[in-house]
């Protein structure tokens, strides 16, 4: 079935199009909410609720968007409200080379000299982004790491498109200064 076919039998209550679609987008989602909550179980529990929220407002989804940017929209507004709501305090992932596989360090990875380099900047990198400020970090991660653009970025997160580049914009200045800290000491 047609994306268009499956979420038209959901919305009409047929289960397995809404398994289907719910098995389409899990690691998509998961992996998602894992990179903005930074923390297994949150990202589990965001993940869930995305898809709760899936079923209950699948009936509002108009189509003039894909549904992918449609439940990213989800991800992030279930992550930013679990932030204000708990004042919930990121913790810095260790070991996170899903994140930038193939983002950063892809043509590097065959040259030995720079392993170690490359384990010290996503090292750096990666606590640099766990000290955005979520509001920061859903739109850098959105853009500079999904690869979304400003438009779609905008509608995932409900932002202007000059919002989402004056995010963007603070949030690559923070983490090219944590940057520079980490590699003057």
């Amino acid at each position: 079935m047609e994306e268009q076919e499956l979420i038209e039998a959901a919305k009409s209550g047929d289960k397995r199009a809404l398994a289907e679609i719910v098995k389409k987008y899990e690691k998509t989602i998961y992996n998602f909410s894992f990179k903005i909550c930074r923390n297994p179980e949150k990202a589990e529990n965001t993940m869930q609720e995305t898809f709760l929220s899936m079923v209950k407002s699948l009936h509002q989804f108009d189509g003039k968007s894909k549904l992918s940017t449609w439940l990213y929209r989800i991800v992030a507004n279930h992550c930013l409200m679990e932030v204000r709501k708990k004042r919930y305090q990121f913790a810095s992932i260790d070991d996170e080379d899903e994140l930038f596989e193939n983002k950063i360090t892809a043509d590097w990875k065959e040259i030995p000299s720079f392993s170690v380099e490359n384990d010290e900047l996503k090292k750096v990198l990666d606590e640099a982004i766990g000290k955005l400020s979520p509001e920061y970090r859903v739109v850098f991660l959105l853009r500079d790491v999904e690869g979304f653009s400003t438009e779609e970025t905008g509608q995932m997160t409900d932002l202007s498109v000059p919002a989402v580049k004056s995010r963007l914009h603070r949030a690559r200045a923070f983490l090219r200064n944590e940057i520079n800290e980490a590699f003057r000491k």
